[in-house]
């Protein structure tokens, strides 16, 4: 338990996942020292040529420093090459170390945070955090420390030289401040706008039969072109401010150069140095410049790559994991709601308030109401994937939040308003995706639902590839598959948002015998319902209205409370009574 602890701990914070890789660091720093003074071969090499083979006129001098330098040569690049795999290891290190941290953030956010965009950010800074690092910009920032070293040689040339080194590093500097400042904004609106345009795309698609049902693709093509356009001139403005201080840099540097072959043309004119200083020191002063035009070459990637970790820490933080709790004995005995709030996640507003009862084992509560009158949001409160704003949800006595996530879900259903099942075969739906799922229990969940038979009829049975989204079954036949997924692993609680939604007459009755089946083996069912067939089995009623409460109890007196209240008579009886309007509540 305590390894396991710890390793969360580590996976939670990107910083301490960074800091793990601190060995690799260390080489790369090594390497770098390596590379750097490595990159002395070409100024020494000309320096000699020009001051010893060309007065000597020694072809054997200079066979054996072009042998000496083609070896140096060979070790620079495999120390570069080193580099740049210790790098992208680093990256790769990272990337196993939080992934699974950050996919479950992806997941919960929804759930307990306010997002924007499609909620997939922070896939993409996590992917633009990770492509930095393995990429030529983190070489740059080793190689920058490195700057007074050369301007340290250029000095040994000539006091002169290294003036002009100086300068030039002075000026270069200045020009990587300026680049940051001038992308820092501009590559957040870039980023901001991004978002926007591909959350606006995935609702498109998702929305693609309505649109082309009733002629809205012109509009929404309108719609798409203004955000696309916002995106492209941020995404330009980004662009022409890098792309002008790098240009800036490179043709600064190159002016740079043809200095100090100036200054030390000079030099040698006027006796104050050998010939070779004029191409060493100009090689010389390049190279220590050339980290600092590769850094504001790479800025615009520093700067994305910043506002990226950045949001990462900030979004981790905002969803911290914790250790494990005690694990608690398998409910069996209640459900209670104890003034319970609650809303949606980020939402500064309630939209149910003030709930009480308790579900004894064996029951089946029937939840019912007007649209937008807080049911699916109590629903989503009971099992924990809403937050409670205030009051709590207990099981045989236990707050949710004394539960670990995975092991309450064991004990959990969940049928949602809107089915979605994952690409896949009909058994690992059933199952959950669950490695260890016998083949005895899938099918016990699937006769449960009464669904066995109709998964039977599939191509494959119960190995029928459904495809993403289960676009390979009609909307009945999700909701059936995801009524035995909800019921596989005889979980203590089951809720069951519109079960009916999609199902026809057979459908109905095939749930209305899974809620009994439930009741049966001591389980607790919750049903939030429009139509009145799916509160046949169910034998407690709880009704609301606005948000808040109004009834609570057996369900032939609540039904008539309803109807004295509302002095109208049932055409068969109170369990068919029609008590709501038509239609699915809103998630609100």
């Amino acid at each position: 338990m305590t390894n396991h602890s710890k390793t969360k701990v580590n996976a939670s914070d990107p910083g301490e996942a960074l800091w793990n890789c601190k060995a690799g660091f260390i080489g790369i720093f090594l390497a770098s020292a390596l590379v750097n003074i490595l990159y002395l071969t070409g100024s020494f090499f000309m320096l000699e040529v020009y001051d010893r083979v060309l007065p000597s006129r020694s072809i054997p001098t200079l066979i054996a420093l072009c042998l000496l330098a083609l070896l140096l040569y060979a070790f620079q690049g495999a120390f570069e090459m080193v580099r740049g795999r210790m790098l992208v290891r680093i990256a790769g290190a990272l990337d196993e170390a939080m992934s699974s941290r950050i996919y479950r953030a992806v997941v919960q956010a929804p759930l307990k945070l306010r997002t924007q965009g499609d909620g997939l950010q922070a896939l993409r800074d996590f992917d633009q955090v990770r492509s930095f690092l393995s990429g030529t910009g983190p070489a740059a920032f080793f190689d920058l420390p490195w700057l007074p070293f050369y301007i340290g040689i250029c000095f040994l040339f000539h006091p002169l030289i290294g003036i002009v080194a100086i300068v030039g590093s002075i000026i270069l500097i200045a020009l990587t401040f300026l680049t940051n400042r001038g992308t820092q904004g501009p590559s957040k609106k870039a980023s901001e706008a991004g978002n926007h345009r591909n959350a606006f795309a995935q609702a498109s698609q998702r929305n693609a039969e309505v649109m082309q049902a009733m002629g809205m693709m012109g509009r929404m093509s309108q719609l798409w072109d203004l955000r696309n356009n916002n995106y492209r001139e941020q995404n330009r403005e980004t662009s022409d401010v890098g792309n002008g201080y790098g240009a800036v840099s490179k043709v600064f540097r190159m002016a740079l150069q043809s200095a100090v072959l100036a200054t030390g043309a000079v030099l040698v004119i006027e006796g104050m140095a050998s010939p070779g200083i004029i191409i060493a020191g100009s090689i010389l002063t390049a190279r220590a410049l050339a980290p600092v035009e590769l850094a504001i070459g790479n800025w615009r990637g520093y700067v994305s790559c910043r506002q990226s970790w950045q949001r990462l820490k900030d979004l981790l933080k905002a969803l911290p994991e914790r250790d494990a709790p005690l694990e608690l004995p398998v409910p069996k005995e209640k459900l209670s709601a104890e003034s319970l709030a609650g809303g949606p996640p980020g939402a500064q507003r309630l939209t149910f308030a003030e709930v009480n009862f308790t579900v004894k084992a064996g029951s089946a509560l029937g939840v019912i109401g007007p649209s937008a009158s807080g049911k699916s949001s109590l629903a989503r409160a009971l099992i924990g994937i809403w937050p409670a704003f205030r009051g709590s949800v207990r099981l045989d006595g236990a707050a949710l939040d004394q539960w670990d996530g995975d092991r309450l879900g064991r004990h959990i259903g969940y049928l949602p308003q809107d089915v979605e099942l994952f690409a896949g075969t009909v058994a690992q739906n059933i199952a959950r995706f669950s490695e260890d799922a016998s083949p005895d229990a899938i099918v016990s969940a699937a006769r449960a639902a009464r669904v066995h038979e109709l998964i039977l009829k599939l191509p494959n049975g119960y190995e029928t590839e459904i495809g993403e989204g289960g676009a390979a079954l009609s909307a009945g036949q999700r909701q059936r598959v995801a009524l035995a997924r909800a019921l596989f692993g005889d979980p203590f609680l089951v809720v069951l948002d519109e079960p009916n939604s999609n199902l026809d007459a057979e459908g109905e009755q095939a749930l209305s015998e899974a809620i009994m089946t439930v009741r049966a083996r001591g389980g607790i069912v919750i049903v939030i319902a429009h139509r009145p067939s799916a509160l046949a089995a169910v034998d407690m009623v709880l009704m609301m209205n606005d948000g808040r409460m109004q009834a609570f109890g057996p369900k032939d007196e609540v039904l008539a409370q309803i109807l004295r209240k509302e002095n109208r008579q049932p055409q068969i009886g109170p369990a068919s009574l029609k008590v709501v309007g038509e239609g699915q509540e809103s998630a609100s």
